[in-house]
């Protein structure tokens, strides 16, 4: 079975985006050849992304060529988005079940991109088995959280963290079944 795998960036204070949406505060902490947080070798372990509505139409209005065009995408939306790339899906019904269907499914792993009420979804039902949260060294203070209430406790195994002379932090922790 694949692994459904969250990979984000959050402040210090548990937010992955600013209250507006901004993603302006990750500017500083780019992804490089030199310092790259374990992304390369991490973007070579999933073949399937899987992101929220809102997740994909802020990458769309960032004014760069689609990150993941190279992979399969889920996209979970409560709108039908057009959008002429036939490795972009919509999914927009049956959420729990399209998710678990894709995780049963042949290939590599999935990546969970964001956002933070898909996290809970997902949490919530079990079905994300590793997160890889790199914590950026700034307070937001106010923001979209990375875990919205969630309704249900899950425990986890922290299986490797990485500290970078940057401040930044990279936590792995696998779901305890």
């Amino acid at each position: 079975m694949r692994k459904i795998k969250l990979y984000i960036a959050s402040s210090i204070d548990g937010y992955i985006a600013g209250s507006d949406g901004s993603l302006d505060w990750l500017s500083g902490y780019p992804i490089t050849p030199e310092l790259n947080y374990g992304y390369d070798q991490f973007f070579e372990s999933v073949d399937t992304v899987v992101m929220g509505g809102r997740t994909y139409r802020d990458i769309l209005n960032m004014d760069v060529i689609y990150p993941y065009e190279s992979k399969i995408s889920y996209i979970i939306t409560r709108n039908q988005i057009n959008h002429s790339n036939e490795n972009i899906h919509f999914i927009t019904d049956n959420i729990v079940e399209s998710i678990s269907d894709l995780r049963k499914g042949q290939g590599k792993d999935i990546w969970l991109v964001g956002g933070g009420e898909l996290i809970s979804i997902l949490l919530s039902h079990d079905l994300i088995d590793e997160m890889i949260i790199t914590y950026i060294p700034t307070l937001l203070g106010d923001g979209i959280p990375l875990f919205p209430k969630s309704k249900k406790e899950s425990n986890w195994k922290l299986i490797n963290n990485q500290s970078y002379n940057n401040g930044v932090l990279t936590i792995e922790y696998q779901r305890i079944v």
